[in-house]
């Protein structure tokens, strides 16, 4: 499969324009500051429509050992770099912020950069992505096309435009104005694709490049699905384990796999209840949505409250209802739709899919973001400009550091262990041998090594791991 990055390539492109950001202090953080600037909507076509984008930047504490510009994304797609900015202080290491700017970009489409926007009752009536009939699965098609002209209508010529190679062309331009010849990168989760894909197209304007929660994006369908899958079966299965070792889980003694086929088979009667927002029913595919969440973290202790509140074994305590807004920022299919191609050949090709997926993760049936990235692209009106393809690392790529969770459940590890060999020689992955999506902040062994190559760009050895941490709840530890 060959990637369709821009209309011309990149040494055919017509040269950057001098961007610039004008920057003032930020109204959410005065100790950042805020600017915008404008691209061009189609990179293939400079001279048409531009589009915005909202850049932060938070200067290095210590200028005379300043370093050079850190561009960071926490992936999503849909996450903000402007907010994982203000926030840096709780995430990067001190040294860290001593001697870089930390920039982050809202990609476009996203949060303040010309988001996607959409009806929220539109978003709200999504069908459940286990289709198990024809009539569902020509349902969801029609969901998926009316969900895609509704948010093109309210969002603009950008949407068909918030693919990552576009991303990427906007980033150098960030570049260009923060007047950097070279920048240093952090990509967490998705926003690993857009540093994969900015070595890919621009190798020798990096410094260094992290990617932790790595993104595949040379898998295609087959093993899309299963190696996902895989993945949050794997970190159910860790769950159960540490109920049976920790004695503060509430469930400690129980048959979770018993109580959790007597939860699927309420799900799909229709009679169980959200035990966060009850009346609310709780599909299938909400059930395991709500366990895939909580293995990002990991957050063990209080998805055992939750299926505990689930099963009955305590009284149920509503919460207040949400604000409802009629528009909603809703960026995460026009994104996925763009970068991934997912063909399902009608009902039959998705049921004999489904049913194999159902066999190896008997508990989470299904990986949520597996099932977003396929039955949830169908029916989308555009091939996605940005399809899947292997990494060829160009000459000029400097070192670069991955960083892949052993029990990851969002990026499957073998995907890290995959692209570490597509970087070959300038890839050098380090294994997190515990739980969780992005794992940076949660190991200061991790951060530790990660810190060390940022500043001195010293890599831990190959094969280097660091040790698991035991997740604690909230307030402790």
């Amino acid at each position: 499969m060959t990637l369709l990055m821009y209309a011309v390539s990149p040494a055919q492109a017509q040269p950057l324009p001098s961007p610039t950001i004008a920057w003032k202090v930020c109204p959410e953080n005065a100790k950042v500051q805020c600017g915008t600037m404008k691209v061009p909507v189609d990179w293939a076509n400079p001279a048409g429509p531009a589009t915005t984008l909202t850049i932060a930047r938070r200067p290095a504490t210590d200028p005379a050992h300043r370093i050079g510009a850190l561009l960071v994304n926490p992936g999503g797609p849909g996450g903000s770099a402007v907010d994982f900015t203000f926030d840096a202080t709780g995430f990067f290491g001190e040294q860290v912020r001593k001697q870089f700017d930390i920039v982050g970009m809202d990609p476009r489409g996203v949060g303040r950069s010309s988001p996607v926007l959409c009806s929220q009752d539109l978003v709200d009536e999504k069908p459940s992505p286990l289709v198990e009939t024809p009539t569902q699965y020509a349902a969801l098609m029609d969901y998926n096309r009316r969900l895609a002209a509704d948010c093109a209508s309210r969002t603009g010529p950008v949407f068909a435009h918030v693919d990552t190679a576009s991303v990427v062309r906007d980033v150098d331009a960030v570049r260009v104005a923060l007047g950097e010849e070279k920048i240093s990168f952090y990509g967490a989760s998705y926003g690993s694709l857009i540093g994969e894909q900015y070595a890919e197209s621009f190798p020798a304007r990096l410094r260094a490049l992290v990617l932790d929660g790595v993104m595949d994006h040379s898998a295609n369908i087959g093993v899309f699905l299963v190696q996902e899958t895989d993945a949050a079966q794997d970190s159910f299965r860790e769950f159960v384990a540490w109920c049976a070792r920790d004695t503060r889980c509430v469930l400690r003694g129980q048959n979770i796999y018993q109580l959790w086929a007597g939860l699927m088979a309420r799900a799909r009667a229709g009679t169980l209840q959200n035990p966060t927002d009850p009346p609310e029913k709780l599909t299938p595919a909400g059930l395991s949505a709500a366990a895939f969440a909580a293995f990002y973290e990991p957050q063990w202790y209080s998805f055992a409250y939750y299926l505990k509140d689930a099963a009955g074994l305590k009284p149920k305590v509503r919460r207040p209802d949400p604000v409802q807004v009629d528009i909603v920022d809703h960026s995460f299919p026009a994104v996925i739709c763009s970068d991934w191609h997912m063909p399902i050949n009608g009902f039959p090709d998705l049921h004999r899919r489904l049913t194999i997926l159902a066999g190896r993760a008997p508990q989470m049936l299904a990986s949520p973001l597996a099932l977003a990235a396929t039955v949830g692209c169908l029916g989308w009106p555009n091939f996605p400009p940005n399809p899947q393809h292997r990494f060829v690392a160009p000459p000029g790529l400097p070192p670069v550091l991955l960083i892949g969770s052993r029990h990851d459940p969002a990026t499957a590890y073998a995907w890290a262990q995959r692209m570490t060999q597509q970087f070959g020689p300038a890839g050098n992955l380090l294994t997190y041998e515990g739980w969780g999506h992005v794992v940076y902040n949660r190991s200061p062994c991790v951060a530790a090594n990660a810190d060390k190559y940022l500043i001195s760009l010293v890599r831990p050895a190959a094969g280097a791991t660091c040790p698991p941490v035991e997740p604690q709840p909230f307030g402790v530890g």
